[in-house]
């Protein structure tokens, strides 16, 4: 429970501190330091009646020492200012910092200011406001972790020299900005959805957190088709939650969950929103892949399921982009229309793709499709490379078990 709400409040209390103070990077160092503070006391005090009070306090008065020491240092005769900011960090905490404005938001489009680079920035906000850690973010990435530990420090960097205030941005530099913003949130929903490093196959305040962000955006911009697409597609995916897991946790795939276990209620408001964004005419990945996901959770059954529509879509969307997941997805749907040998031919050209060459997925996908030809050796023999290569630890059980269900057939 406890570690449940530090993350939710994690990226509020960021926001606040960064809006007082200015710093990003010695905020986040406090507010690091108070999250500790509390996961030690909270347990044996009891959690505050106003826990996010509690923290900004606490992570003030960090920022006050850490202020105290620099002015110290740099012997600058800012006294007055100091005793100032004292002065609002010692005030009672449930008194403390009445915000109108969502900090997590705002912090969401600072982390994707226009001085950062896209990479950097992505890697920015997955740390300060998806609370993942550095490895993760690598993980993700495909990068060794010290690699991105630079990039993150110099996003920091970044954004401290380019002087950016922490306030919402203007409509220009917003609409400059939101390709980021929804990168960002897509990339944060899918570690939430389907961890890819650990031992749970999902991260539900990632996930959530995720879908509340997003849905903060769409209230600001009602009309972007794009924002309410990924809004839709993040609730027609999370619907299917809770069908995901088996009772020890075990990954259970698509056509084999129980179906009565998704939320008709979320697939209402998802298919709702989705088809009447399609309506306004431009069509962007996200709604796509909101579509996608709409004929899945349509579909009463399994085999209800309309691939021919699903093939359809992955090929406008293919048509858009060369990036080799969609490749991979297009190929998936191909195969189910049109049969495995096809979906295996167009696997083909990822193998010359530094970019998802030897992907733990490339192999899933044709262990997956080697299976539905009948060549179970083969399917064998992908699945435990693909077994090898995850970092997700019930993805890597799913796949040890599919592979060992061929291999030894009861």
């Amino acid at each position: 429970m406890t570690d449940h709400l530090l993350r939710e409040l994690a990226p509020q209390v960021l926001g606040a501190i960064v809006r007082r103070y200015g710093d990003f990077s010695s905020a986040e160092d406090a507010v690091q330091e108070a999250l500790v503070a509390a996961a030690a006391q909270w347990p044996a005090r009891g959690v505050p009646d106003n826990p996010r009070g509690w923290l900004i306090h606490v992570a003030g008065r960090r920022m006050a020492d850490h202020l105290r020491t620099e002015l110290a240092r740099r012997r600058r005769e800012t006294a007055v200012v100091m005793e100032q900011a004292d002065e609002r960090v010692v005030a009672a905490p449930d008194a403390i910092d009445p915000v109108v404005e969502d900090d997590t938001l705002i912090l969401l489009f600072m982390c994707c200011h226009p001085a950062l680079t896209h990479g950097s920035a992505i890697a920015l906000t997955l740390r300060a406001v998806g609370g993942l850690t550095t490895a993760e973010i690598a993980n993700a990435y495909l990068v060794p972790e010290a690699t991105m530990a630079q990039r993150i420090s110099r996003a920091k960097a970044s954004i401290k020299k380019s002087g950016v205030r922490f306030r919402m941005p203007t409509a220009d530099d917003r609409d400059a900005q939101l390709g980021a913003v929804l990168h960002v949130l897509y990339l944060i929903f899918n570690e939430g959805y389907a961890s890819s490093i650990g031992p749970s196959l999902a991260r539900v305040d990632l996930s959530s957190e995720a879908i509340r962000l997003a849905r903060a955006v769409h209230h600001l911009l009602p009309d972007d088709e794009e924002v309410a697409g990924l809004v839709a597609l993040m609730i027609l995916t999370d619907a299917r939650r809770s069908a995901r897991t088996g009772p020890d946790g075990e990954l259970i795939p698509l056509d084999e969950q129980d179906r009565t276990r998704w939320d008709r209620e979320a697939i209402a408001e998802g298919v709702a929103l989705i088809s009447r964004t399609l309506m306004r005419g431009a069509v962007g990945a996200y709604q796509l892949q909101a579509a996608i996901a709409a004929v899945h959770d349509e579909a009463a059954r399994a085999e209800d399921t309309d691939w021919p529509q699903i093939l359809a879509l992955y090929s406008v969307w293919k048509r858009m982009t060369d990036n080799p997941m969609v490749t991979l997805s297009h190929a998936i749907a191909a195969a189910m229309v049109h049969g495995p040998a096809t979906g295996l031919d167009l696997l083909k050209p990822l193998d010359g793709d530094p970019r998802i060459a030897g992907h733990y997925r490339l192999d899933a996908v044709r262990g997956h499709l080697y299976e539905l030809s009948g060549d179970h050796a083969a399917a064998v023999s992908h699945y435990r490379a693909a077994a090898g290569r995850t970092t997700s630890i019930p993805e890597r059980n799913y796949l040890i078990h599919r592979a060992a269900r061929l291999a030894h057939p009861a």
